[in-house]
């Protein structure tokens, strides 16, 4: 399906606070280089026909103001968008309500650098003490490779192979390896180590199989 060392190596992944009107919030911060143009992948990321090539079937007014629902997963309003540039909006599931940033930067050669903060206020953010970034970190993780997959081949990942490879040895391999990520992430934003290390091993058992997976 894909070189899991390689994609795994191209992903940034930071972890880092932001101090709201509202209180203080965690963010966590996934980002990699694609080999196509930013308006390329801004099409890839606000068109609701090409959405589901790579991430999941989309409804609603994909505009400002608008919502959206993806669906069997999040849904919320879009707040800011400023193509090809970036959107921001609410990422609301069941009870929980969150919010995603995305920015596209143009680099050499026809590059874009892709970037989404995932944003929680500290005293909503149920599944932390347990999972970490990794709740919604490796759920992102698999996002951003799918986007990959997409974009380097032009064609719409097939969804079914997806799910099945995510529970292959070398699909719990890329969760155990974007586990670890993150968990370095956390150590680095100056998480204890000891805490971080249960908080990944919680996650790592949580995306293989061992219970069910934190929603994001």
């Amino acid at each position: 399906m894909i070189d899991v060392n390689q994609q795994i190596n191209a992903v940034r992944r930071q972890v880092g606070k932001r101090v709201f009107k509202a209180g203080e919030a965690r963010v966590v911060t996934i980002s990699q280089t694609y080999d196509s143009d930013v308006e390329d992948v801004w099409d890839a990321c606000t068109n609701a026909e090409r959405i589901p090539r790579w991430l999941m079937p989309v409804s609603g007014d994909l505009r400002l103001g608008g919502q959206y629902q993806l669906h069997g997963n999040a849904h919320g309003t879009i707040e800011r968008c400023d193509p090809p540039k970036g959107f921001a909006a609410t990422w609301e599931f069941e009870q929980s309500v969150t919010w995603i940033e995305l920015r596209l930067t143009p680099e050499a050669e026809g590059r874009t650098r892709f970037e989404v903060d995932h944003i929680a206020h500290v005293d909503d953010d149920t599944k932390w003490p347990e999972y970490g970034p990794g709740a919604v970190g490796v759920g992102w993780d698999l996002m951003v490779m799918g986007l990959c997959l997409h974009l380097s081949s032009g064609r719409p990942v097939d969804h079914q192979a997806a799910e099945a490879w995510v529970m292959s040895d070398e699909g719990k391999r890329f969760v155990e390896l974007s586990s670890e990520g993150w968990y370095e992430a956390n150590v680095a934003s100056g998480e204890d180590p000891a805490t971080a290390r249960a908080a990944a091993d919680a996650t790592t058992a949580a995306y293989t199989g061992a219970e069910a997976p934190p929603e994001s």
